[in-house]
């Protein structure tokens, strides 16, 4: 096969089809991560926006994940039961809680966060690493500015909640 070919051929990939075959490669692995995260993958995307510190509001982090700020009320009941986060009042606002992991909740995440590296891995497997950080590079460039629509904690200009 020359070069012009394989640019043809990979010209030809339907965009959306293949985001889609990603996506459900790297859900058939992350699910079994996750599963014993309350809340699954919304729980443990939770804890991740968490352990970032800048947007640890309950109400700004329903906002970021784009879920119901009442499902997120129940799912951060579920976390805090399993000892994974606690509420604390939010020291930029009284009426509202921050989600702060707990040290078993930093554990959790770290034990789930390198399981999840690795089916990343397999995932991109065809992809030297090189090429795979050159991709996450691109994947993050292409999803900041959806961050920025959807989260009141994203952006340069804002101060951390």
């Amino acid at each position: 096969m020359t070069e012009t070919t394989a640019a043809q051929e990979q010209a030809a990939v339907d965009f959306g089809q293949a985001l889609s075959t990603l996506l459900r490669r790297y859900l058939d692995g992350a699910r079994e991560v996750v599963d014993d995260v309350p809340g699954g993958p919304r729980g443990f995307q939770v804890l991740s926006v968490s352990s970032e510190g800048a947007c640890s509001n309950q109400a700004t982090i329903a906002q970021r994940l784009g879920i119901d700020r009442t499902v997120m009320t129940y799912l951060v009941d579920d976390l805090e039961k399993a000892g994974l986060v606690e509420r604390r009042p939010d020291p930029a606002d009284r009426r509202a809680r921050q989600v702060v992991l707990t040290p078993r909740g930093e554990k959790i995440l770290a034990e789930a966060s390198d399981r999840l590296h690795d089916i990343e891995r397999t995932v991109l497997g065809a992809l030297s690493e090189d090429e795979a950080a050159v991709f996450r590079t691109l994947l993050g460039r292409t999803v900041v500015d959806s961050a920025i629509d959807h989260s009141i904690c994203a952006g340069p200009d804002v101060t951390p909640c």
